[in-house]
């Protein structure tokens, strides 16, 4: 398949998901290297720090070691001599295990050779601890002191520094590790980049293939709208692409075939013009009957406003009676307000004795409290003997004064109630004139819902009046613009066809449709547009910018139309006017 069978759009999702493909594999490569480098270089540091950290341990134990067997062989105390060989024990077990994950992990020759070192050392180490425990065995602590000064501090001084080479080998290995998986990230990052310019090379070719693909058919494409835009309707273009350039293509051939076509047809335009004059004459004949019209519709507006007139007067009458007995109305609501606002001020009174009972009420309350926890501790006074029982007069006293007190407040309680009884009393009464007044009040709002219903259905009549001479208004109105029109279409109309006739018989002496039709003429009929002096109804505009389009391609669809004169009813539509 050749690569002008794809259309754009396949074009260019190719080159994009190619470019973005290509850029995730790239991208998923150099991750995988670089958690490999990653892995590996890891593996290799942990490898040397753990040898490095095991190493270093070996050494503390033995020096651990070391100090507590110099400690025993200088004792002359068995049991501390057998706890130091007991912890040495403990310790050397420590360090042979440790001994054994180091030897495991030995694999350069480097190590290897450092590794026998050590063991060198370690057995010249034991060999003086044993000269040195047989001194001691033999309580020859001069001997001992001796061959610990000369033998065993100096080889096991060796013995650390062989730990201590081997230890710094570790630490060697670990910074070279890190620095070779720098270089290999190095490497890998200039690996990426190259691969980045060869994917974006590859991507540049590829647009630059895509962009000379669609640029050399758009090229052809303006030339030949060029072509045309200088009237050579004869030129035409081969393009076998399937894509959206070659439909392109195929369109602006069909377009120069229609335009030699639509050129040819201009010339039976012409013949269409002679019959405006029909279409003029129908045109003012059905002007008349509009006038006439309008007139019928001013006679209905007049007597629907004299009936409007008449509910008019109506209306108001009654507005003015509404309006009296609303002002009674109003003088009751007035009075049967202060009638209840003296009804509240008694309730008032009401509410503070109330509150005042409620109180004497608590005290009430409070005094039974009390008087009920006395009488408890009388009883318990008095079912003691003796001397005590004198605290039993105490309480009986304190009974009695709250027995008296009771009894005021009982009193109290009492006025109280009688005075509440007065102001409910005399709210009563007030509340009674309260409801004469508030009766007048409903008296005198019935009779204003009458006159309201009376006002509702004038209003209804208004209404329907006012709806016909809304009615009326808009026939008039709509009359009154469609004549405005007719009239300035009649003389747009004639004009324009006089102009019209001049234009067309230009451009018919100007196409030749054997060789190159030349279209240059066809904007000269613009000016057509400005000839026709409408400025008011939007729908004259319209019409008379019709005849600019005759001129190009509407000359053999318009011309059966103007050689049939349209009945009245027909020519009274804006859709025949437009014709013009």
């Amino acid at each position: 398949m050749k690569l002008f069978q794809f259309t754009v759009a396949q074009k260019l999702w190719v080159l994009v998901i190619g470019l973005l493909a290509s850029m995730l594999l790239l991208v998923a490569g150099s991750l995988a290297y670089s958690n490999r480098v990653n892995e590996s270089v890891f593996s290799a540091v942990v490898q040397a720090q753990t040898a490095a950290d095991q190493a270093k341990e070996w050494r503390i134990l033995t020096q651990m070691s070391m100090d507590r067997f110099t400690a025993a062989a200088m004792s002359t105390e068995e049991n501390l001599v057998e706890h130091q060989y007991k912890l040495m024990g403990s310790l050397i077990a420590s360090i042979n295990a440790l001994r054994e994950k180091v030897l495991a992990q030995v694999h350069t020759d480097e190590a290897k050779k450092l590794m026998a070192d050590v063991n060198k050392h370690r057995d010249t180490l034991f060999a003086a601890n044993k000269e040195v425990d047989q001194a001691r065995r033999a309580r020859d602590f001069e001997h001992s002191q001796k061959l610990i000064e000369e033998q065993l501090n100096p080889g096991a001084q060796k013995y650390y520094a062989a730990l201590e080479a081997y230890v710094q080998l570790q630490d060697r290995y670990r910074v070279q590790a890190l620095e070779d998986g720098e270089v290999s990230r190095t490497k890998a990052y200039w690996v990426i980049a190259a691969a980045c310019g060869v994917i974006m090379l590859l991507g540049l070719l590829t647009g630059v293939l895509i962009m000379r693909s669609i640029t050399r058919p758009l090229m052809k494409a303006v030339e030949l709208a060029d072509a045309i835009a200088d009237a050579d309707l004869s030129v035409s273009t081969d393009h076998q692409r399937d894509d959206e350039l070659g439909h392109l293509h195929r369109s602006l051939n069909a377009m120069a075939a229609r335009l030699r076509s639509v050129v040819g047809q201009v010339r039976s335009g012409v013949e269409s013009v002679s019959s405006a004059s029909g279409q003029i004459a129908t045109g003012n004949q059905d002007l008349s009957a509009r006038t006439e019209q309008t007139a019928a519709n001013l006679e209905e507006t007049a007597a629907s406003m004299e009936e409007l007139t008449a509910t008019v007067t109506q209306s108001a009458d009654t507005a003015r009676q509404a309006n009296q007995l609303a002002s009674t109305a109003a003088q009751a609501a007035e009075q049967g307000g202060q009638v209840v606002q003296r009804v509240v001020q008694s309730m008032g009174q009401i509410t503070d004795s109330s509150r005042r009972i409620a109180d004497i009420i608590g005290v009430i309350d409070s005094i039974a409290f009390q008087t009920n926890i006395l009488a408890l501790n009388a009883a318990v006074e008095a079912a003691r003997a003796g001397e005590q029982g004198r605290g039993f007069a105490v309480v009986a006293s304190e009974v009695r004064a709250l027995a008296k007190r009771s009894a005021d407040a009982a009193k109290e309680i009492k006025q109280l109630i009688t005075t509440s009884v007065d102001n409910v009393q005399s709210g009563s009464q007030q509340v009674e004139l309260a409801g004469k007044s508030m009766s007048e009040i409903v008296a005198s709002v019935r009779r204003v819902s009458d006159l309201i219903g009376e006002i509702t259905a004038s209003s209804t009549e208004q209404r329907d009046g006012i709806n016909q001479v809304n009615q009326a208004v808009t026939n008039l109105d709509q009359m009154t613009q469609q004549n405005a029109a007719l009239v300035e279409e009649s003389s747009a109309a004639a004009l324009s066809m006089q102009e019209q006739a001049e234009r067309l018989a230009e451009v018919v002496s100007v196409f030749n449709l054997g060789a190159v039709a030349v279209t240059a003429g066809a904007p000269a009929l613009a000016p057509v547009r400005m000839s026709a002096p409408i400025a008011a109804p939007r729908m004259a505009a319209a019409k008379v910018a019709k005849p600019s389009k005759l001129q190009v391609a509407g000359a053999p669809k318009l011309a059966p139309a103007l050689k049939k004169p349209q009945p009245l009813a027909t020519m009274a539509s804006e859709d025949d006017w437009e014709k013009f």
